[in-house]
């Protein structure tokens, strides 16, 4: 793909979220603190593919336009890696996890997944969505190293858009520096 047209596509996606964010903040004092409740898909969108209903976590797209934290649930099939601070390594338990994953994925054959890059609320906007894309692209890169297909894993970066948790507190910022695995079904154009 050109680099212009990457770049074109990235605005329009920074665009979009910073149109989202501002809807959300205009309809309540920017004092308020954000909701921390788990969004719940109705069924119709719990379910995509046949797959079990735990196995589905909601996109940070949809929890964003909820005005929830995006946070993935525990019955979920595909587990977050988490990452140290200002890094893209995956530490041993990340990779015991993106095994489990990869796992999960090859007996699930027809799931695609978007991987989710998050970061914490340290540095500014540019850097943590260049950061999420990198977190996202490494576990990618393992889960490809797993023998999943290409064609069955997407990234995307957040940033520090769509946090788990809002505190502006170390054990927080723990929990938005991850990657967070999305199973999607894709929706024919015509």
């Amino acid at each position: 793909m050109p680099s212009y047209l990457r770049c074109s596509i990235h605005c329009r996606h920074i665009a979009a979220l910073a149109a989202l964010i501002v809807m959300f903040h205009g309809c309540s004092s920017w004092n308020d603190p954000p909701s921390s409740k788990l969004f719940s898909p109705p069924e119709s969108l719990s379910n995509p593919a046949g797959a079990p209903a735990s196995a589905r976590s909601p996109s940070a797209m949809e929890a964003i336009s909820r005005g929830v934290a995006v946070v993935t649930p525990p019955g979920a099939a595909l587990k977050d890696v988490y990452y140290q601070f200002d890094s893209v390594n995956l530490e041993p338990d990340a990779q015991e996890i993106l095994i489990k994953n990869a796992a999960w994925l090859r007996t699930n054959p027809k799931a695609r997944v978007e991987i989710e890059g998050h970061c914490d609320d340290i540095g500014s906007a540019e850097y943590n969505l260049a950061l999420g894309a990198k977190r996202a692209q490494a576990a990618r890169d393992f889960l490809l190293a797993q023998g999943i297909e290409a064609d069955r894993l997407v990234t995307i970066s957040y940033g520090k858009e769509a946090p788990a948790c809002f505190e502006q507190t170390e054990e927080c910022r723990v929990k938005n520096r991850r990657a967070r695995f999305v199973m999607f079904t894709e929706v024919p154009t015509s």
